[in-house]
């Protein structure tokens, strides 16, 4: 597997594979709405020639925020290189932070970000609310049953000397 930033032929797979994963091309968090079309994106490209995932990502104020990533089967890395990448990419621009938002229904992802270093940062109870009047199609209920209600912010220091 290769991760490396999208290009014009990947285009195509990675538009389907986000409207695949979010339903639209469109993600609601922290009282924003970003526009996976329009962020930078890292793919990662099977040697089949195959996309099996992406991350998309925004540089400012000395920080990565990861938006989304996805990969097309769990288990096998794919998301492990995207974020290895990501930070990459953070260290590279002088960002002191990679972080990012999830939900308190992502138990699978809660436990992924947590194994691979980054820890919780803060809690917004009730965040998904305001998150739903911008993109109302966020649902109720999430993985496990679980109501979808707050937004958990994770992240690690890219500054080796700086501990969360």
């Amino acid at each position: 597997m290769t991760v490396r930033p999208v290009a014009a032929e990947d285009r195509e797979s990675l538009d389907a594979l986000l409207i695949e994963s979010w339903g639209e091309p469109r993600v609601a968090a922290g009282g924003r709405v970003y526009d996976l079309h329009t962020l930078p994106s890292l793919v990662a490209i099977a040697e089949s020639g195959e996309l099996v995932g992406a991350l998309t990502y925004e540089i400012s104020d000395g920080t990565i925020e990861v938006v989304s990533i996805d990969a097309t089967a769990p288990n096998r890395g794919v998301g492990t290189a995207l974020l290895e990448a990501a930070t990459d990419v953070g260290a590279q621009a002088d960002a002191r932070l990679l972080w990012l938002v999830t939900t308190n229904d992502n138990l699978d992802a809660l436990r992924f970000y947590q194994r691979r270093g980054l820890r919780i940062l803060g809690v917004r109870p009730n965040a998904v609310a305001a998150s739903r009047q911008l993109k109302p199609s966020i649902p109720q209920i999430g993985a496990y049953g679980i109501p979808i209600r707050d937004e958990i912010v994770l992240g690690r220091s890219l500054a080796p000397a700086v501990e969360l």
